[in-house]
């Protein structure tokens, strides 16, 4: 049987080596997507339409695959946390969420191409943080010089970071990778990926 091909689109090394989990062959391309196009007010709706952006950027390249875009934010106290810009800024976020509970969402949009079906999920992810000193904040930002690099503003897999989140509520390994991979299964059953490829 010939297996479609799937294409993550995106360039993240997280979400890569997370999907890389199922076993299953798959290949990443970015998508290039203008990110400042899409109303940034509602979480859900952030990250539903920029998910769809990217899988749809990247599908018109493809006539017979399967294309998965997604996108992540986080959530706190009514507004939408964009990437911190210094070292300072996220500080400064961290300090904040101390003690409190966030909410991370990602989109999830798969299209199979040669079918033009598509399906689109917004997953959820409640997460409860322990109380932070400002020595072990410190400690962190001191330690991964790529902390403006996720959408939370720390790394909930590396560093002293690891031991930031006291419990969450929600998938698993869509804080970890920002890819909720057993939705993402679900996802590839309904757009054609049949369950004897996995």
């Amino acid at each position: 049987m010939k297996k479609t091909k799937i294409i993550l689109a995106t360039t993240s090394p997280y979400r890569k080596e997370t999907f890389g989990y199922l076993g299953i062959p798959f290949e990443v391309e970015g998508s290039n997507t203008d990110e400042s196009q899409a109303e940034r007010n509602d979480p859900e709706e952030l990250v539903k339409n920029l998910s769809k952006l990217k899988a749809e950027a990247v599908a018109k390249n493809h006539s017979d695959a399967i294309v998965i875009g997604m996108d992540s934010v986080t959530y706190f106290n009514d507004k939408i946390l964009e990437k911190p810009k210094s070292r300072e800024e996220d500080f400064q976020r961290l300090k904040e969420l101390s003690g409190n509970n966030h909410q991370f969402y990602t989109g999830v949009y798969i299209v199979n191409t040669a079918t033009n079906k598509a399906i689109s999920r917004v997953v959820k992810t409640e997460v409860f943080m322990r109380n932070l000193s400002e020595k072990e904040i410190n400690k962190y930002l001191d330690e991964d010089p790529h902390f403006n690099t996720y959408a939370l503003g720390y790394d909930p897999v590396r560093h002293i970071s690891s031991s930031f989140v006291q419990r969450i509520e929600g998938s698993y390994y869509n804080l970890l990778g920002g890819i909720p991979l057993e939705t993402i299964v679900e996802m590839l059953g309904e757009i054609g990926y049949k369950e004897e490829q996995f």
